[in-house]
Order: C-alpha cells, then sequence, then structure tokens
C-alpha cells in the first residue's frame, strides 16, 4: 500500500497559491488515476483530510491532501498511515520548494525539512524522514517577488507563471508514477 500526500492549505483563499502546488499536482494524479478506479475527493473527518484511493497491479494508492493547513500536515499523514499501516518507507510527501526555480522537480528520499514546514510536521508526528519527497519548484527569477517568502508562498502565480506551472505539475505527476 502506498500513501501519496498533497501539501497545501484548504480554503478559496489558497486554491491557486504557490504554497498549493503539492494539491494541483495530487488533482493531475487523481485524474490520471481515474482509470484505474480513483473517484472524487471525500473528507475524512477521521483523518482530516480528503481522500480517494485506486488500485494499480493488485496494490492500493491513497491520494490525500491534509486539510490541518500546511504547519499541522504531519498530523493527517499520521493518522492514515498509522490507520492502514503504511510504513513510511511507502509514503509519498509532494510539496512546493521556494529554493528551486519553477518548473524545476526534485525527488529525494530520507532527506531533512530544509525549511519546509509542512515536511517538518510530518517528519515529527511519523518520527521519521524515510519517505519519498517530491519538490516542486515555485521560485521566481525576479527576487524581489520573494523578500517575503511567506507573502510569496502566499501569492497565486503570474500570467506567464501558468504557463510553467502547467507543464511542471505533469512533470510531477509522472514523477509521482514513476515512484509507485
Amino acid at each position: 500500500m502506498k500513501l501519496v500526500v498533497g501539501l497545501g492549505n484548504p480554503g478559496k483563499k489558497y486554491e491557486k497559491t504557490r504554497h498549493n502546488v503539492g494539491f494541483m499536482v495530487l488533482d493531475c494524479l487523481k485524474k490520471e488515476l481515474e482509470k484505474y478506479g480513483a473517484k472524487s475527493w471525500e473528507l475524512s473527518k477521521k483523518f482530516n483530510a480528503e481522500i480517494c484511493g485506486c488500485v494499480i497491479n493488485g496494490e492500493k494508492i491513497i491520494l490525500a491532501r491534509p486539510m490541518t493547513y500546511m504547519n499541522q500536515s504531519g498530523q493527517a499523514v499520521q493518522l492514515i498511515a498509522h490507520f492502514y499501516k503504511i510504513t513510511s518507507r511507502d509514503i509519498i510527501v509532494v510539496h512546493d520548494d521556494k529554493d528551486l526555480p519553477l518548473g524545476q522537480i526534485k525527488s529525494q528520499l530520507d532527506r531533512g525539512p530544509a525549511g519546509h514546514n509542512g515536511v517538518k510536521s510530518i517528519m515529527e508526528y511519523i518520527k521519521s524522514q524515510n519517505f519519498h519527497r517530491v519538490r516542486v519548484g515555485i521560485a521566481s527569477a525576479n527576487e524581489k517577488k520573494m523578500k517575503n517568502i511567506s507573502k510569496f508562498v502566499l501569492d497565486k502565480f503570474g500570467l506567464f507563471e501558468k504557463r510553467t506551472l502547467e507543464k511542471t505539475l505533469v512533470s510531477a505527476k509522472e514523477e509521482v508514477l514513476r515512484l509507485l
């Protein structure tokens, strides 16, 4: 069994922001997995996450979008992993990364949080860093935009950035599929 988690913040206010790239990738992935039986997102109060799932080659895949806000993402991940007895090695976390240029994807296993509070929360809750991460670059070429990081990650993508973003979401989805 595999658990794929997209990090983001719940609510319309954050829907298309840079910090919600993890949610965007999971939406793209869910569409791809519909041919394997993935259905609509369902809010699970038990896990405090939107979840859906499917089976690929006999292996159950759970997709999850924590509804806990970014800094408490680990709570939902720990609840799901514990309930389904999923080991940390079978968890894939997809998240934004301000240290990578927009359009770049980096896949890692067993690494520290590198300043990402959502990843840090997951590590604290599951007591491990031994999980896969698909880091999705959101950094702007314009350094002035990134002076206030909190504001930057909660801003929406610009018109020209959206073109690159669409390609990036597909690349990130493909990377998750490769890991599955």
